[in-house]
């Protein structure tokens, strides 16, 4: 089913994530959250460009704006602009220092999802938030390491990860309020095969899950049955998402000792990520803030 899995991205990325293609410009979005740097590459081409921040950044979004991004860094959104890597804060996150978002991802309405977690991983101090038109809410409470999430092709329910607790949850989900409901487990991960991590659907609902130290990105189909198992040359398997013109390339991230972006043909399409939607309450008002300094 799957081709073999070949670079993409030469990297020695610390915590390479949340990997988002934008199909006109064919461009891949990915971050190094403990390398703090976002990443926009042109795989046909072997070229990466990394932009250096002064936080930790969790996730990133192809917005509805040309090459505006928006960044989850450490205790805020904000708009990043490409043409000269200014920043602007969208809303600050309010938790402890302790704190810092991770995975995030658009839904179909392109309001924008993002988890927290604890640096040192405590048990259900977490969230999960949703952010749209300038509005930030917590949808999910008592969360420990918030991390891929994603919808079915119809749109009528969320795959979930809270990565210790060893599964993949699913929500029922409303698109038009944007809201959640019904919580229940779709899929067991063993210990032993690794940590759920990042994830992505396919165009015939199967769910693609990375799994932290286990080597290894899994797709199970829409009922939960593991279905295949594609075997990755990196230890720490991050997140993966589809690209490519005919959608069907898996970008797969990793971290260190790896940290390069692999692909393989997934045999499936996948929908390309949905962009953030800008609206007029939804962009900053505030200063250009520098990237890379604080």
């Amino acid at each position: 089913m799957v081709s073999r899995v070949e670079v993409a991205i030469r990297s020695d990325a610390l915590l390479g994530e949340c990997p988002r293609w934008e199909p006109v410009s064919r461009r891949l979005l990915w971050v190094d959250i403990e390398g703090r740097a976002l990443h926009v590459s042109d795989p046909a081409r072997g070229e990466d460009q990394a932009i250096p921040l002064w936080s930790r950044i969790g996730a990133a979004s192809w917005t509805t704006a040309d090459d505006t991004i928006l960044v989850a860094l450490a205790d805020r959104l904000a708009l990043l602009q490409l043409a000269d890597n200014s920043l602007r804060t969208l809303t600050e996150i309010p938790h402890a220092g302790h704190m810092r978002l991770n995975d995030g991802a658009c839904d179909a309405a392109g309001r924008f999802w993002v988890g927290s977690m604890a640096l040192a991983e405590t048990a259900g101090v977490a969230a999960l938030y949703r952010y749209a038109d300038g509005v930030l809410e917590r949808v999910l409470e008592r969360v420990t390491l918030s991390n891929g999430l994603g919808w079915s092709p119809d749109g009528t329910r969320m795959y979930y990860v809270d990565s210790l607790e060893y599964r993949i949850d699913v929500f029922d989900f409303d698109l038009e309020s944007g809201t959640i409901s019904d919580r229940r487990q779709f899929a067991a991960i063993d210990r032993s095969d690794g940590i759920p991590d990042g994830l992505a659907l396919d165009d015939e609902g199967g769910v693609w899950l990375a799994l932290w130290g286990g080597r290894a990105v899994r797709r199970y189909d829409a009922e939960g049955r593991l279905d295949y198992v594609v075997d990755v040359p990196a230890q720490n398997v991050t997140a993966c998402g589809f690209g490519g013109d005919d959608r069907r390339s898996l970008f797969i991230t990793t971290a260190a000792p790896d940290g390069s972006v692999f692909v393989a043909d997934a045999g499936v399409a996948g929908p390309p990520p949905r962009p953030f939607q800008l609206t007029g309450r939804s962009t900053a008002p505030s200063e250009a803030e520098p990237t890379s300094a604080r």
